[in-house]
C-alpha cells in the first residue's frame, strides 16, 4: 500500500517454494488488514510512543488482525509474529512488537465502537463514506459492509457445451455443490469456494469463473449471428467468451495493455472461441478501426472498481478523490469517440463496476444531452435499482459485485 502497489501484484511475488497452506495463510493475512485497516490503525496508536517505520507497522496491524479476527491462537499469533521481526530484520523492535501485542491480548479492544468514526467502524476512507452516503441514501451502511464481506463463487456455463443445469449436474457428480442465480441464466454459484485447477470442467472451457454481474452483460449487448461486435476494453477476456460463447458473430476485443492481452487469448483458447485480438487504445479510433460500422459495442469501462472492493480491498486505499473525476472523464471520451464506430440502429452497453453515480448514470446523462442520435433502451430487469439510466446494483444484492449498465442506442436515421 506504501509503494502505490496494487495487493495482486505484491501477492504474485511470494516466493515460488512456498507451499500452498503459508500462500494462503499469507494472502488471508493481507486481505483481513486492507479490509480492516483503519480499526486496526486505531487498535495500534494508543499503544504506540513513537511514529514506527512502514514496514513494522505492516507488521504489528498483521499481529492485531490474527487477535482479534482469525482462528489462531493467541499464543501462536505473537510468538511468529514476534518471530518475524528477525527475518524482517526488525530485530531490535522485538521487544516492542511483544510488548504491544501481549499488552492487546491482556486487555483487549480499548475501542468504543459507537464512538468512532464512521469510516473507522466500517472501513473506509472518510471521502469514499461521503461519496457513497451521498450516492445511496439509507443504504449506504449496507454497501460499505457488503464491501468488507468476502465474495461467493461465480460460475458461468460454456453454452456451446450445455446449458447451466447440465454444468450443476456434472458438479454434483464431483462432489461439489452449487446453485443457479435466479436472475442471471448462465450464472451458478459455489456453496464452497475453490482453486480453478480444482474445479471440474474448468480447464477444458465448459465452465469460467465470473461473478453474475458481469455475466449480465452479454445478454444485454444481445448479439444476432452474424453480428460485427466490438468488446472494446477487454481484457482480461471473460466477457469476450461470454459473447462469443453465446453466438457466431464477428468479434474485434481491444485493449490498451498488451501483457493483458495474453490472458484474454489464453481465456478464448480455453473456451474454444476466437476473436480478433488487438492491443490499442479504443479511444485512439482513428488508429485502429477501419471504417467497418460495429452492430454492438460493449463497453465495460475503466473505472474506480468500487464495485469489486470485496475482492479487492486495497481499492480503498490506493484511490483518491481525484480519481473519480478522471475516471469519469476519460469514460466521456471512450463513449463520444466509439459513438463514431457504432452502425445506425446499433447498440452500446455501457458498464462500471462502481458504486459511484459520478461513473455510471451522471456519464449517461451527460452523453445522451450532448449526442443527439443516441437515445436509451430501458433494461427491464429483476436485478438491481433503476436509475434515471440504466440500473446500478449495490455490492452483495443477488450475491453479485457492484456494478452499472446502461444500454445506448443510435437512431437509425
Amino acid at each position: 500500500m506504501n509503494d502505490r502497489r496494487s495487493l495482486d501484484a505484491a501477492l504474485a511475488e511470494l516466493p515460488a517454494q512456498m507451499n500452498g497452506a503459508d500462500r494462503a495463510l499469507t494472502s488471508a493475512l493481507a486481505y483481513g488488514v486492507l479490509r480492516d485497516y483503519r480499526r486496526l490503525e486505531a487498535l495500534l496508536a494508543p499503544r504506540l510512543s513513537r511514529k514506527p517505520q512502514p514496514l513494522l507497522r505492516a507488521l504489528l496491524l498483521v499481529g492485531l488482525l490474527q487477535l482479534e479476527a482469525m482462528r489462531i491462537p493467541a499464543h501462536a499469533a505473537v510468538h511468529a509474529t514476534v518471530a518475524a521481526t528477525a527475518m524482517l530484520k526488525l530485530g531490535k523492535a522485538r521487544g516492542m512488537v511483544n510488548a504491544i501485542l501481549r499488552g492487546h491480548q491482556r486487555e483487549g479492544s480499548r475501542l468504543d465502537s459507537a464512538e468512532l468514526a464512521v469510516g473507522v467502524r466500517y472501513g473506509y476512507p472518510d471521502w469514499l463514506v461521503r461519496m457513497v452516503e451521498t450516492d445511496w441514501g439509507s443504504l449506504w451502511p449496507d454497501v460499505l459492509a457488503a464491501g468488507n464481506r468476502p465474495a461467493p463463487m461465480h460460475l458461468r456455463a460454456n453454452a456451446r457445451r450445455g446449458d447451466r443445469h447440465g454444468a450443476i449436474q456434472r458438479l454434483a457428480d464431483a462432489g461439489i455443490s452449487s446453485e443457479a442465480v435466479r436472475v442471471c441464466d448462465s450464472a451458478f454459484t459455489l456453496d464452497t469456494p475453490i482453486p480453478a485447477r480444482d474445479l471440474p470442467g474448468f480447464a477444458s472451457g465448459d465452465v469460467s469463473i465470473q461473478d453474475g454481474a458481469a455475466q449480465l452483460a452479454a445478454g444485454l449487448v444481445g448479439a444476432r449471428a452474424g453480428d460485427y461486435v466490438l468488446d472494446a476494453c477487454a481484457a482480461p477476456g471473460n466477457k469476450s467468451a461470454h459473447l462469443l460463447e453465446r453466438g457466431d458473430i464477428d468479434l474485434l476485443a481491444l485493449d490498451i495493455d498488451p501483457a493483458r492481452l495474453e490472458t484474454l487469448d489464453e481465456t478464448l483458447r480455453r473456451v474454444g472461441t476466437r476473436a480478433q485480438v488487438k492491443a490499442a487504445d479504443a479511444g485512439a479510433v482513428d488508429d485502429w478501426w477501419d471504417g467497418r460500422a460495429f452492430d454492438r459495442i460493449l463497453l465495460d469501462a475503466p473505472c474506480s472498481g468500487t464495485g469489486v472492493i470485496r475482492r479487492h480491498p486495497d481499492i480503498k486505499w490506493l484511490r483518491r478523490p481525484s480519481d473519480i473525476a478522471a475516471a469519469a472523464e476519460r469514460q466521456n471520451e471512450l463513449l463520444d469517440n466509439l459513438w463514431r464506430t457504432l452502425a445506425p440502429g446499433g447498440r452500446l452497453v455501457y458498464a462500471t463496476c462502481s458504486i459511484l453515480r459520478a461513473e455510471g448514470v451522471d456519464v449517461v446523462d451527460a452523453f445522451l444531452e450532448r449526442t443527439p442520435d443516441a437515445y436509451e433502451q430501458v433494461i427491464n430487469a429483476h436485478w438491481g435499482f433503476a436509475e434515471r439510466y440504466g440500473r446500478r446494483i449495490a455490492p452483495g444484492m443477488h450475491g453479485f459485485d457492484g456494478f452499472y449498465y446502461a444500454v445506448l442506442e443510435r437512431s437509425a436515421t
